[in-house]
């Protein structure tokens, strides 16, 4: 009887591990894709494979349409140099908003204005050639502050906006904050001071939020453009109109590498797709090339196009307007 009972039981727990392996071969495999957290996910809902990102300093972008910020590793607070100079751009024309065509107000420059120029350029700062009373339209000072990076010109914005650096600055900080920018901090409003440090998964969001505004996306997207005394300055990001790339804005100096706020425009899967991205601290004797290297190089993984192969020969502006920060050595470099 024993032994009877024995075997029904046995023969009971075969059958139902039976049922239960028989239904696990009839159904279809989990996706590996849905397995997986959602900041893996890529472009189209596809994992982000990790060659995409850069092999130095640390990267993200966002495609329009999604919210999710792709983050590439090594993420971490770092300096971001000029590209704080997006968050000005940002606050000045949410402040004192323009309609395409518009110019704004004049600002009219004071001699401390130009005292203040004159003490940068012997830092070697990015900066443009100012005059007291010169006026400079909301527009121009925009075009100076975006295109060939003036910090003279960040310094100008933010008094003339919320009447002294210190409370530009704080202003600067509660709009990071109210962005999610939880890891960003700004010290100032050009990004020449070290201690204005983010990542790039949290500078993707207001650059993204930059664009969305006609008049700066406008700015960013125009080669050069003419002021009062400084005359024609040239933008310093020599990818744009190549490769589909629109925008945004270029940063460099010791402390933060070579950096590149950017904007591109390409086919994905028969698709016109909008790719916002940032790359920070990439490394190089000329750091500005060095990032926008960097962010070409990572558009083409993501769309899986190959760069054009003139990419690095294309002639940079004038070293002047180069340096958004600390200045570098002259490098002499012997070619076969």
């Amino acid at each position: 009887m024993r032994l009877a009972c024995l075997l029904v039981v046995v023969v009971a727990i075969g059958a139902a591990l039976g049922q239960q392996l028989l239904a696990s071969s009839s159904s279809p495999p989990a996706s590996t894709i849905d397995a997986l957290r959602p900041e893996e996910r890529g472009v189209l809902g596809a994992v982000v494979p990790s060659t995409v990102w850069p092999a130095y300093g640390q990267a993200a972008f966002v495609v329009a349409g999604q919210s999710q910020v792709h983050a590439g590793p090594n993420q971490h607070v770092a300096a971001i140099a000029s590209i704080a100079k997006v968050m000005t751009a940002y606050l000045v024309l949410h402040d004192h908003p323009l309609l395409p065509g518009q110019d704004g107000p004049t600002i009219t420059l004071t001699d401390a204005d130009v005292a203040d120029t004159d003490r940068r350029r012997r830092q070697r700062e990015s900066v443009v050639s100012v005059a007291a009373g010169e006026q400079l339209t909301e527009r121009e000072a925009l075009q100076a502050l975006l295109l060939p990076s003036a910090n003279n010109i960040a310094a100008v914005l933010a008094r003339w906006d919320a009447g002294s650096r210190d409370r530009f600055v704080a202003r600067m900080n509660t709009s990071a904050r109210s962005l999610g920018m939880t890891h960003t901090r700004y010290t100032d409003p050009s990004g020449y001071d070290d201690g204005t440090v983010s990542t790039a998964a949290d500078q993707v969001r207001i650059v993204d939020r930059a664009m969305r505004l006609p008049v700066f996306a406008s700015i960013v997207a125009t080669p050069s453009a003419m002021l009062p005394v400084a005359g024609t300055v040239h933008n310093t990001n020599t990818l744009l109109g190549h490769n589909g790339f629109v925008g945004v804005k270029t940063g460099s100096d010791d402390a933060a590498g070579g950096c590149f706020a950017f904007r591109a425009i390409r086919w994905i899967d028969g698709k016109r797709t909008t790719i916002t991205g940032v790359v920070l601290g990439q490394p190089g004797d000329d750091q500005i090339s060095a990032g926008l290297a960097a962010a070409a190089a990572m558009v083409d993984r993501i769309t899986g196009h190959r760069a054009e192969p003139d990419l690095p020969q294309r002639t940079l502006p004038p070293p002047t307007a180069l340096r958004s920060h600390r200045p570098r050595l002259p490098i002499h470099v012997r070619r076969p």
